[in-house]
């Protein structure tokens, strides 16, 4: 099975894939210009990466969950991804990335952090997925 992961955000969407259990590797970020844009560049690497599913980071049990979901969704839809879509707990993903990054903060604009904070989304889907 092949991944991809989104940690989907208003200026960067993060991305990160495995087609291995234990192997996750993030992607160059996706700078967002307009939703379209974005849509159609994010349907492109999950169509050169033929990933069979795709794991999207969102807030659950917080305030934002509903708001969130419902983004993610239209989001998804402007994709038109016809395979599998999970939603994963992103809760601290971001802290967790900055936290590996210590010293190259100066990188947060280019989107090395969400995309390693959307490897961190995937690294505990696949973990969740393995004790399960």
């Amino acid at each position: 099975m092949k991944y991809i992961a989104i940690d989907l955000g208003l200026k960067r969407i993060g991305m990160a894939y495995s087609a291995y259990k234990n192997i996750v590797t993030p992607l160059p970020a996706v700078i967002r210009k307009n939703r379209n844009q974005a849509s159609a560049e994010v349907k492109k690497i999950i169509q050169e990466w033929e990933a069979d599913a795709v794991i999207i980071g969102i807030p659950l049990g917080g305030s934002s969950e509903d708001e969130m979901r419902r983004r993610v969704e239209h989001f998804m839809n402007l994709i038109d991804f016809e395979g599998e879509i999970f939603y994963q707990d992103e809760a601290g993903s971001s802290l967790e990335a900055e936290n590996m990054m210590k010293g190259e903060m100066k990188y947060i604009r280019d989107g090395r952090i969400d995309s390693i904070s959307a490897m961190i989304i995937l690294q505990r889907y696949l973990a969740k997925k393995i004790l399960t």
